[in-house]
């Protein structure tokens, strides 16, 4: 059970770096990116511990 929180927690703070990625885009490109890129380790990492990979 512990392992499906961290992966639910880790997906859902992909969703919110995804949103403050999008809102970033206009303003910083570079910024954007490097949001972007934690986005999917956090998407990946958190698809992992839910056992996707």
């Amino acid at each position: 059970m512990d392992t499906d929180l961290w992966g639910i927690a880790l997906v859902v703070l992909a969703g919110f770096l995804a949103g403050g990625a999008y809102a970033t885009w206009r303003f910083n490109r570079v910024l954007a990116a490097m949001i972007g890129a934690c986005v999917l380790m956090a998407a990946l990492a958190g698809a992992a511990r839910l056992g996707y990979f």
